[in-house]
């Protein structure tokens, strides 16, 4: 196929189309999409493949993350058409982990497998994950059927070997290196009898051995409950049985009448594929959740260095005819790094538990309950079940299983291994046991009736083995107040850019004074507002750009792009990466108007993630143009940029974007705005907070989030005047739009306090984060 054959990439099509249409049906609607995306998938690695990059070996996984990579970014940037560029970026390289299943990767049986050779890799997942005969996968990989059982055989000795090394890299006690590094061979039977009764000897006490040991067992089950799902998806069991029940090596006249679309699409010109292709390519990196989630591997205490290959010894392979050709692969082994002595582990786990809701649960909005578990004691805890009470009036906002019929619950954020479903007045969720001194988080989306009655509290229930921990939230449903769109738990850090799009005209006297921050004019009322164009690009009329810096070892785990405007509606805007030379037609999924002085104003947003992460490597400026806006006297446009990123540098963290179109000023002279769920630690949280409509000649606005009111770090950096037409990565005076960065140590009731005495503002996003406690 790398070589420009047609008639070879026929072959792998009518041998996996199938698959790519089993897995597709589970998360799409209706046969006409299920083409389309097939379709899309198929070009995309076509296009990748012509251009030196795609999957070397094994296909079938690599096809099944295409399709679910492409069903992820057809939802999400739906009204995006793809350029070129963007094609370049698609090659996934890793697996796409879905939000509803982060933290797969990170358990050591997916490591590894992703640590093996691609051949390996391929027979397991066909052989193992899909539990084809080893006649139907000969033709996939060019061998015999005594050749590929061949193969399966040293690729399940080579992941059992990097499983052992997984762990003997992960420093566990002094006493248990020498047993794990024995098990492989006591697993195949093959020690000596003394040393066999050694290794049951200490298996005996030793409950971390133990689970190796019935790891090591049934590797096969191990990929398919753990490697199955990360390459497939939360649908997994049911593609699965859908492979199984109807095959999945040839694509039949369906598949030859689609490849005769892919080839006319290959002779197209570069931008026609891609506009043809849809979609984009973009997903939160597998490093960035490796970053946010608290980890269950049990006694790891220090990451897993590189692997680098060196010799292992395998058992012969089972006689078989001498048709297998392959190559043994050398398999992998890690390189252990120097760790801290083992901490002596006596005693039991200790588990303790939180649920909150994260800002407020506001009647008639959706918002996030979050329950956290921390495991003080000195071993690790049983698998964990949490019973989650909802008050009356707010349910979950489940995610059905298409093509299933089952509900479940994506949790919020990063899963960290939490698997939940509904159940009646709330949810169960489980995850597997929790190391000690570890600790998880799992977040649920809620939607909170517009009568639910006001002040019960969610509650929830741990049942770990014997141990049983139960708790309750301070707060309930409230009347008013900044419900949670995105909360996470990790190693991440909040900011927020953004900028305006009307300004003084430039020839007018002391409009210069003006935007360089100088004179006494620096209040849309004094201007009549004209709409800037700076970036330089005929096909657009308004625009203004903003600089983001991220933590350079980061990754993007949640962007919103925020707009706003002293208008009755909103509608589209414009949004450009660093770099590009298009800007995509971002469109609302929430607008709220509110009555200003002025008149009525809007606040706008949408979820960007896929852009701004597949993007988030770039330097330079990120642009927004063409909104709903108008022109005049007291009139403001402009727009933010708000994300969570990981930062590896930064201690674990609770992090919660809130958002709200709440009027600050007249008759709501202060409001206070609780924010649940951060927990109060010594050190300062960082806060971003988005405002429209501020004036810099007007004074008496302050923020608090404790004691006493703080000051910005931008524009005048007046505590008094905090709302001063100032933004975050955007030069000088931005008429009517304030991007704000505060930090306090939070109190032990966080509250979020805003107040103005002289202005009027429309406050709309608060993004903090707050070092856990430890």
């Amino acid at each position: 196929m790398r070589t420009g054959n047609a008639a070879a990439y026929g072959e792998l099509y009518q041998r996996h189309v199938a698959a790519a249409r089993a897995l597709a049906r589970q998360m799409v609607k209706g046969d006409a999409e299920v083409e389309d995306v097939v379709a899309e998938s198929f070009t995309k690695i076509l296009d990748l493949v012509g251009r030196g990059g795609g999957p070397e070996a094994g296909f079938r996984p690599y096809l099944l993350t295409v399709v679910r990579r492409t069903v992820y970014d057809r939802s999400r940037v739906e009204s995006r058409a793809v350029t070129t560029g963007e094609i370049e970026l698609f090659d996934p390289g890793v697996p796409f982990v879905d939000p509803a299943l982060s933290g797969l990767e990170q358990s050591m049986i997916a490591k590894a497998f992703l640590s093996l050779p691609d051949r390996w890799r391929a027979v397991l997942w066909h052989t193992e994950v899909e539990n084809a005969k080893p006649a139907d996968v000969a033709p996939l990989l060019g061998l015999s059927a005594n050749g590929v059982a061949a193969l399966a055989y040293r690729a399940r000795e080579g992941l059992r070997q990097a499983y052992l090394q997984m762990h003997l890299a992960a420093a566990p006690q002094q006493a248990c290196r020498p047993v794990i590094s024995k098990m492989g061979a006591h697993v195949r039977g093959g020690l000596a009898r003394r040393d066999s009764r050694v290794v049951d000897e200490h298996m005996g006490n030793c409950a971390e051995c133990r689970s190796v040991f019935l790891e090591l067992t049934d590797v096969n089950r191990g990929l398919r409950v753990v490697v199955g799902p990360l390459f497939a998806g939360p649908v997994f069991a049911a593609y699965a049985a859908t492979v199984a029940k109807g095959g999945s090596v040839a694509g039949g006249a369906g598949a030859l009448r689609q490849l005769g679309k892919l080839r006319h699409l290959r002779r197209l010109p570069k931008h026609q594929q891609a506009a043809v292709a849809g979609g984009t390519a973009a997903a939160v990196a597998a490093a960035a959740v490796l970053m946010l989630v608290s980890g269950e591997e049990k006694a790891r205490k220090s990451p897993p260095q590189a692997l680098a290959p060196s010799v292992s010894h395998l058992p012969p392979p089972p006689v078989v005819e001498q048709q297998e050709v392959e190559p043994t692969p050398v398999p992998p082994t890690i390189t252990p790094t120097v760790a801290p002595p083992p901490r002596a582990r006596t005693g039991a786990a200790r588990l303790s538990a939180t649920i909150d809701p994260l800002g407020s649960l506001v009647r008639a909005h959706p918002g996030i309950v979050g329950v956290r578990l921390r495991n003080e004691g000195h071993g690790a805890s049983k698998p964990v079940v949490a019973d989650v009470d909802l008050p009356p009036g707010v349910a979950l906002v489940p995610a059905a299983h298409r093509g299933q019929g089952v509900a479940a619950v994506a949790p919020v954020g990063t899963a960290d291994g939490w698997s939940c479903r509904p159940r009646v007045g709330g949810a169960r969720c489980a995850r597997g046991p929790l190391a000690a001194g570890r600790a998880t988080a799992v977040f649920l989306r809620v939607v909170v009736d517009a009568h639910a009655p006001a002040g019960v509290a969610p509650a929830v229930r741990i049942q770990s083995g014997d141990q049983q921990v139960r708790a309750r939230a301070m707060a309930g449903v409230r009347q008013a107040g900044a419900p949670a769109r995105f909360a996470t738990d990790g190693k991440v850090v909040v900011r927020a850019v953004g900028n305006s799009l009307l300004s003084c005209a430039g020839d007018r006297d002391g409009c210069g004074n003006a935007l360089a921050r100088k004179g006494d004019r620096r209040d849309n009322d004094l201007w009549t507002m004209r709409s800037r164009d700076d970036d330089q690009v005929d096909t657009t009329k308004v625009s203004s750009g903003a600089r983001l810096q991220l933590p350079r070892a980061g990754q993007v785990v949640w962007a919103g792009l925020y707009w706003s405007a002293a208008s009755a509606g909103g509608g589209p805007i414009k949004f450009r990466a660093p770099g590009r030379k298009d800007y995509l037609n971002i469109r609302p999924e929430e607008v709220l108007v509110r009555d200003l002085p002025s008149g009525p104003g809007y606040q706008a947003y949408a979820d960007v993630t896929a852009l701004v992460a597949n993007a988030s490597k770039r330097k330079g400026m990120w642009w927004a143009a063409d909104m709903p806006m108008r022109e005049g006297v007291s009139q403001y446009a402009g727009w933010s940029l708000v994300v969570i990123a990981t930062d590896p540098a930064q201690p674990y963290s609770q992090a919660v974007v809130m958002d709200t179109a709440t009027v600050v000023g007249g008759q709501n002279g202060m409001i206070a705005l609780p924010l649940g769920g951060l927990h109060a630690t010594a050190t300062p949280a960082r806060a971003e907070l988005v405002t429209w409509e501020g004036d810099a000649d007007l004074g008496g606005d302050r923020v608090s989030l404790g004691d006493g009111p703080l000051t910005p770090r931008g524009g005048d950096r007046d505590r008094d005047n905090v709302f001063d037409s100032s933004a975050n990565g955007a030069e000088g005076l931005t008429f009517g739009v304030d991007v704000d960065t505060v930090e306090a140590t939070l109190g032990t009731d966080p509250m979020l306090r805003l107040a103005t005495k002289k202005d009027v503002v429309l406050f709309g996003v608060a993004a903090v984060s707050v070092p856990a406690r430890s």
